[in-house]
Order: structure tokens, then sequence, then C-alpha cells
């Protein structure tokens, strides 16, 4: 089987890393797949998305990222986030609260947490 090196990580840690066999992360240019042996790539992660991480043992990672930068060569993928939130960690009532901010970037955030932990906005 195929499989790629993935490091998720934010400023303040790392969030996971492994081997996947699929990543697929919310860009500036729109939203990308990466599987083993993609095309070298650089882009810029939106703010308030999310990244879906497939590891080689069938289990998914997600993640909500805020800004950053996704990074492919044909052997790895990083993600290189500003902040982050694995869905696991994901304060859903406080997210909830979140969307009411006035703040666009803290509604982006908030929402992103959400869909992250699965559920909807």
């Amino acid at each position: 089987m195929a499989e790629m090196s993935v490091e998720l990580v934010a400023v303040e840690r790392r969030l996971w890393s492994g081997t996947a066999k699929f990543v697929a992360a919310q860009t500036t240019e729109g939203e990308i797949g990466i599987l083993p042996g993609h095309e070298p790539v650089l882009g810029q992660l939106v703010e308030g998305g999310i990244v879906k991480v497939i590891t080689t043992d069938d289990e998914t990672v997600t993640a909500a990222v805020h800004g950053g930068f996704l990074s492919v060569t044909g052997t790895a993928v990083s993600v290189l986030a500003e902040s982050a939130e694995l869905a696991e960690e994901v304060d859903v009532e406080a997210a909830r609260r979140a969307l009411a901010e006035e703040d666009a970037t803290e509604r982006a955030k908030a929402a992103a947490r959400l869909r992250a932990a699965g559920h909807t906005v």
C-alpha cells in the first residue's frame, strides 16, 4: 500500500504525525486532496478551514485549522497552521457561544471547530 509521512503542526505544538494514505485540506485556491506520490505543491490554508487525514490504519484525524500553509513533496505532507485543534479537543459549547461573536475571524474559527467535531453550524 502506498503511504506518505504526514505532520500536522500548529505554532504552539505538534498535533499529529504518522503515516497516511490521504490528506484533504482547504486552501485559498480551493480544496485539495493529496495521495502518496503527489506532485510537490505549496498552498496557503484558509482561516477557519478543516484538514482531514486518513491514516494507513483507516482512522480519520480531523482538525480545525486557522491559517498557515500546506507543503507537499512526493513522500510527505506538512500542515503548518497558525493555530489548530483536533476534533476531539473541541469544546462544542464554547464554539457555539463563539458563533455569536461580532468578530468575523472568531466566528470562522468557531464554525471550523464545530465542523471538525462533526457538528452542524
